[in-house]
């Protein structure tokens, strides 16, 4: 595959994964993405602004006065009939009064002289049916609303409401929006398919999210209190003149005290100090009030973010590389790391661990990739001076003796007067070495290639006699010298497939180190057998032998056993390795035996294309 491609589909699949990797941490990340919202939130989300609504509060204190729960509806007509004449703005009881009970007359009359009351209902039965308040209660109700959070699933942290709950056929706002609506004396709520609209405030609201909508927590004082003014029934009951404080105002009433630990919640504001249910409403209605909405992202926004994180990750290393490519990767993590909040400050609140997780393994991925691909094409570029270092060793080593015979006999031509005969034999070794030497040059280039991947092998009939014998007459001249005998017997007719010069030269290098590691007057026998679908050819001397340790290292290139070296006789180290690569490019494989001071035995093992009749070699 060429690089180019290589690394665009390598590219190509980690921003493919950055994505998998947004979607599966949007999937699972609502914990994380939570984290950070309140951490937002706790930063900028929450409002500074001037309360609206104030707490008619039943607490620990007041309990105590009334002398407990039997007198909570007694104490609370008291309370509104102290604050009727200040004119509420809106009166919002959060408190289910389903069942009869003591002071239900003097609970009646006080509803009734109440302005702009919400009474509360509760879902039962798995959200089945309402929990609604009593009928002689309800007919002086102006609205009724639900009194549901929507705590996190991960954490049990109330940060949004479902505006609209639905129980069969019957629906019930939110006890802080009918009150909000009663305040602003709007008698319908307009709906559309994407918001809500009570008289001039627009409430971004889906239909389809159950009209969710974030809350926007009022902000605690200094000290820790709600900024929320809180005045408990006792107080009220003691210092009437407190009742002036309701005027204008919405006011809610409910539980403060501990005791009444089922309505305390979490918020983002709270930490691990629950917040009353009372206040919770109170601050949904100050949210519509305030109508500095947090509005979700739309999940097109938050995909085409992510694409766009990922591709800004990738190409910051396809494109750039070094510290460049390290810069501008750095500012795509700074980028998805800010953008959450720099977009909550203007009212969006977009999820944190998505966009992270796309431009961090998009970053990360690229960054090793590209490493990997740098690292790739040094060693290519390392392999590709070794193989030329190893063309210079070659043309040292093994050009050598043509050239020496090639300048010698042409400095006998020109310096001495020789007969015709004489001159004609020169000419002719002359040319015979000239054949040689390129064939030694191709031969050797075609091996380079081969490991290259530069070259298809070329398939051609060898017959392994012909292949022997050729071996065997390149040979006999230097065996000669040293009076060494060359054996060849048993070779099979057989028929191989392959390069005949890259198989000869194999044969030939093998044949030439044993003449020359051999002693004078020793053997070098080349024997043949066929083993089934293979052909084993072995060339074994009588020479030098190697050692264990050394035979693990003898076809690593330019390794030469301490024998050898010890000899005197000059070598590169290379012409084996060269023999290996041949013969394992032709789907075969070499063997070696040896044993110091006693010889050497290499078998080159290669697949047999065709036989005929046995018959003797040399």
């Amino acid at each position: 595959m060429r690089p180019r491609l290589h690394s665009a589909l390598g590219y190509s699949g980690i921003f493919a994964a950055s994505l998998a990797a947004a979607v599966i941490a949007g999937w699972l990340g609502g914990g994380i993405d939570n984290f950070f919202y309140d951490w937002m939130f706790r930063l900028h989300g929450a409002s500074d602004r001037a309360p609206e609504s104030i707490i008619l509060a039943i607490d620990e204190p007041s309990l105590v006065e009334m002398g407990g729960m039997r007198h909570v509806r007694r104490a609370l007509a008291e309370a509104l009939n102290a604050i009727a004449p200040a004119k509420p703005a809106a009166v919002a009881i959060d408190l289910i009064l389903a069942d009869a009970g003591d002071f239900d007359d003097a609970l009646e009359a006080a509803f009734a002289k109440t302005p702009h009351l919400v009474l509360s209902s509760e879902l039962i039965e798995g959200g089945r049916t309402w929990e609604e308040p009593l009928a002689r209660f309800r007919r002086h109700a102006a609205a009724v609303g639900h009194v549901h959070g929507s705590p996190g699933p991960f954490d049990g942290v109330t940060r949004r409401v479902r505006l609209e709950e639905i129980a069969g056929h019957d629906r019930r706002w939110a006890l802080g929006l009918e009150a909000f609506r009663l305040s602003r004396g709007i008698a319908q709520i307009e709906e559309s398919p994407r918001d809500i609209r009570i008289g001039a405030t627009l409430v971004p609201a889906a239909r389809r999210d159950s009209r969710t909508m974030c809350i926007r927590f009022l902000r605690p004082l200094d000290d820790g209190a709600s900024r929320i003014p809180r005045i408990s029934l006792k107080q009220l009951s003691h210092n009437p003149q407190l009742a002036k404080q309701f005027a204008g105002r919405a006011v809610f009433v409910g539980w403060t005290a501990q005791s009444a630990f089922r309505d305390r919640w979490l918020t983002p504001l709270s930490d691990q100090a629950p917040m009353p249910g009372v206040e919770i409403n109170a601050n949904i209605f100050e949210t519509l009030a305030g109508g500095g909405f947090l509005v979700p992202a739309p999940e097109y926004a938050v995909v085409f973010a992510c694409m766009l994180l990922a591709a800004a990750g990738v190409l910051a290393f396809a494109l750039r590389s070094g510290w460049q490519a390290y810069a501008l990767a750095a500012l795509v993590l700074l980028a998805a790391q800010l953008a959450p909040f720099a977009l909550f400050t203007r009212g969006v609140v977009f999820p944190s661990l998505a966009p992270l997780a796309a431009a961090w393994l998009a970053a990360v991925g690229s960054g090793s990739w590209q490493y990997m691909t740098v690292r790739r094409q040094l060693r290519s570029a390392e392999a590709d001076r070794s193989r030329y270092q190893q063309t210079l060793h070659f043309v040292t080593h093994e050009m050598k003796t043509p050239l020496t015979a090639i300048q010698g006999s042409s400095e006998l031509m020109t310096r001495f007067k020789l007969s015709e005969d004489k001159r004609s034999e020169i000419a002719s070794m002359i040319n015979a070495e000239s054949k040689r030497l390129a064939r030694m040059v191709e031969t050797f280039l075609n091996v380079e290639r081969l490991s290259a991947g530069q070259m298809e092998l070329r398939r051609e009939p060898v017959p392994a006699g012909e292949l022997v014998d050729a071996c065997l007459l390149r040979a006999r001249p230097l065996a000669e010298r040293k009076n060494i005998r060359l054996v060849a017997g048993g070779i099979a007719r057989v028929v191989l497939d392959g390069d005949r010069e890259l198989m000869e030269y194999a044969l030939y290098n093998l044949l030439n180190n044993a003449v020359k590691y051999s002693p004078p007057g020793s053997d070098v026998a080349v024997e043949g057998r066929l083993e089934g679908a293979m052909f084993r050819l072995s060339v074994k001397d009588q020479g030098i032998g190697m050692d264990p340790d050394e035979l693990r290292n003898i076809f690593r290139k330019f390794y030469r056993a301490r024998r050898a070296v010890e000899t005197g006789i000059s070598g590169t180290g290379i012409g084996l390795s060269i023999v290996e690569q041949i013969v394992t490019h032709h789907s075969g494989k070499i063997e070696v035996t040896s044993t110091p001071g006693k010889g050497s035995c290499f078998t080159i093992v290669l697949p047999a294309r065709a036989t005929a009749a046995a018959g003797a070699g040399e």
